[in-house]
């Protein structure tokens, strides 16, 4: 995370570009080899993935998928919405507690509205880091946010997710039941240790941002952690927000498939890999872990929640934030 600095300063540079250069300065310093697997591992993701679907899903027919999406039921989708909400709300929050955490003040209320269309927005098109950070700049810059707080709220912001998505899935693939897991396709015993290694990684670091109020040096920058109060904020926020996102999947597949914890474990390995795969909302990659990963589950029921699942948390999202902005940026003209 970036330095916390609240004193103002007007960018030299355009925005885009200074926050091009803070978010992604970190992979200059990696070695040739490892900048070049960065670059390839992504593609192989995704063909794999593009395979691994079309394996699970080639024999499906429209009227299938059409089914299991009738059978939802109006509850069912109601309340998908509902979590939604619920879930763009706790990352507001995330985004509230990064940006005093920079020095920035900014009203809960324009909060909220600036992390919804930067987190709808990066999510669905992909260059999370970036895309998030350029609206994040615009969007705050009347409050006085500048670039190094626009930074280190998004840096936070992210911190926050993978804390959430380590504990979840940890906590998930400990608590499945041996059998529950013995339907998936991790090896109950494999899954143990995974989940162990993830809770421990998550659990030094609330230990180091408790311990450490010096900068520590990562990719040649000083880095200052948060406190402890913000860093068990960000574990608490990033396990709700992630299980809530989970849950919207979920309740969307038919009774009988796998309970809730876990399918948590698999939903949370299946994000880990989308996130490796450096595709846009993981699309595909997703996808392909989370079926290999539930093979139990009846595949025209996990496609159409997979449907579900994109139109609720990303589509319609990306609708109302791309609108959202839009206004923002008439308005800003209007104000200039």
């Amino acid at each position: 995370m970036t330095q916390p600095d609240a004193t103002r300063s007007a960018p030299p540079e355009p925005v885009e570009a200074e926050l091009a250069h803070d978010l992604a300065a970190p992979h200059h310093g990696l070695a040739p080899w490892l900048r070049l697997a960065l670059r390839v591992v992504p593609v192989i993701l995704l063909g794999a993935a593009a395979w691994a679907l079309w394996r699970e899903f080639h024999h499906l027919s429209f009227a299938a998928v059409t089914a299991a999406m009738a059978g939802w039921g109006l509850r069912a989708i109601l309340l998908s919405l509902a979590l939604a909400v619920l879930s763009f709300l706790l990352m507001g929050a995330i985004e509230w507690v990064g940006l005093r955490w920079t020095g920035a003040r900014v009203p809960f209320g324009p909060t909220q509205m600036g992390s919804f269309m930067a987190n709808a927005i990066a999510h669905a098109i992909g260059a999370n880091l970036l895309i998030s950070g350029a609206i994040r700049a615009r969007v705050y810059d009347r409050y006085g946010v500048n670039l190094t707080q626009v930074a280190g709220t998004t840096i936070f912001a992210a911190a926050s997710f993978a804390v959430g998505l380590g504990a979840l899935s940890g906590a998930g693939l400990l608590l499945a039941s041996h059998a529950a897991l013995a339907r998936t396709a991790i090896a109950p015993t494999v899954a143990r240790a995974l989940g162990v290694v993830l809770l421990l990684a998550v659990a030094g670091y609330i230990v180091l941002c408790a311990m450490r109020r010096r900068s520590i040096l990562v990719f040649g920058r000083g880095v200052t952690l948060p406190d402890l109060r913000d860093a068990l904020a960000q574990l608490i926020l990033g396990v709700v927000d992630n299980g809530i996102a989970a849950a919207i999947l979920w309740i969307l597949l038919p009774a009988g498939g796998p309970n809730f914890v876990t399918f948590v474990g698999a939903y949370a390995v299946a994000c880990i890999a989308g996130l490796a795969s450096s595709v846009p909302g993981g699309a595909g990659v997703f996808e392909s872990a989370l079926a290999a990963l539930l093979p139990g589950v009846e595949p025209a029921a996990m496609a159409a929640a997979f449907l579900g699942y994109r139109l609720v948390y990303y589509i319609l999202p990306l609708i109302l934030a791309a609108l959202a902005l839009a206004g923002e940026t008439v308005r800003g003209a209007q104000r200039s």
